[in-house]
């Protein structure tokens, strides 16, 4: 039976990881700059889908003379498109909008900076694909849009949410639950800071495999508790959770440079994506806490049987956890290597 089951589940996670793959969101991202009166420079980037670009396109206001981005190509991760507008009587008060992203699953950043470098974000998306640029830009929406962006990303990030998923399934006591997490949290926000004001350089690949390394760990560390003796990732969480904290911090930084950061407002977008990155983390903690209560105390009988089966419960759990995150591991070392 054993030997089915894990051929079963292998399939089942080969499927899961190709679906989470060929669907992961990521953001695009539009940057405006005002050169000279009428004159824009603009840069447009947009996700790869499967070796193509996404199929959605900037459309500027009608007083444009280039309204659509040239052709775009593809600089190893994104599809780029630079080119330079004239605009009729400017852009503040115009309504500017992505064509195509409402059939999309994805959010784009627009960044407009005029010369005296002020400068406005905005963020949009499938529901909102359009927007008009105002006349006085407020600092503390960039602030707003990188939340967003963060919130976004660690919510889209299987892997990240997957660590976290692991540290709930192996720490039962709340507490030392609670300092885990905390010691998560302050790790990925040290190297994400360092990472992005450029403090720290680290290759992307390595650190994406090393992330995948860190999950295959906990799973290991799953399959070898046991009721009566306490492993030291149990007894000590938070020293495994921040020292792998570190290296995921890294790994935000790297989807954080593919963003782009704005230079005027560096400080407030750095916190602005931490703090999204945090709320989409405590917020996947939240769900699944809440989804497990609700099994055991809306339909007492299913928490029941839940709980007379924890054990093989937990084998389950354990070799869907360490099957997903040795095949991305094995994945990233081969990209990177090839």
């Amino acid at each position: 039976m054993m030997p089915r089951f894990l051929t079963v589940l292998a399939l089942l996670v080969t499927m899961t990881t190709s679906q989470v793959q060929a669907h992961a969101l990521e953001p695009g991202y539009l940057e405006i700059q005002v050169l000279s009166g009428e004159t824009h420079s603009l840069f447009w980037r947009k996700p790869d889908v499967k070796g193509k670009p996404m199929a959605m396109d900037v459309v500027l206001p009608v007083n444009c003379d280039l309204r659509s981005p040239p052709a775009p190509r593809y600089d190893g991760a994104a599809w780029v498109s630079r080119w330079t507008a004239k605009c009729d009587g400017g852009l503040v008060g115009r309504s500017i909008a992505i064509d195509g992203l409402e059939r999309t699953n994805t959010d784009i950043l627009v960044r407009f900076q005029d010369p005296d470098g002020s400068s406005f974000t905005s963020r949009l998306t499938p529901d909102q694909p359009s927007f008009a640029l105002p006349k006085d830009p407020d600092a503390w929406q960039v602030l707003g849009g990188y939340i967003a962006l963060g919130a976004d990303h660690i919510l889209a990030g299987f892997d990240h949410l997957l660590f976290v998923f692991a540290l709930l399934l192996l720490i039962r006591d709340r507490w030392r639950l609670v300092g885990a997490i905390t010691a998560f949290t302050l790790a990925h926000s040290i190297t994400l800071a360092a990472a992005s004001l450029g403090w720290l350089n680290v290759p992307p690949p390595p650190v994406e495999a090393v992330i995948a390394l860190s999950i295959v760990f906990l799973a290991v560390e799953l399959s070898k508790r046991r009721d009566d003796t306490m492993r030291l990732s149990e007894r000590w969480p938070w020293l495994v959770s921040f020292s792998f904290g570190l290296l995921h911090g890294l790994g935000f930084a790297g989807a954080l440079r593919d963003i782009g950061l704005p230079e005027g407002d560096l400080v407030m977008a750095l916190l602005g994506f931490n703090l999204g990155v945090e709320v989409g983390q405590l917020a996947f903690v939240a769900l699944v806490l809440a989804a497990a209560a609700l099994v055991t105390r809306v339909v007492p009988a299913i928490g029941l049987q839940l709980r007379r089966s924890g054990a093989a419960l937990n084998t389950v759990f354990t070799y869907f956890v360490g099957i997903i995150a040795a095949y991305w591991f094995v994945e990233r070392v081969t990209g990177f290597i090839l």
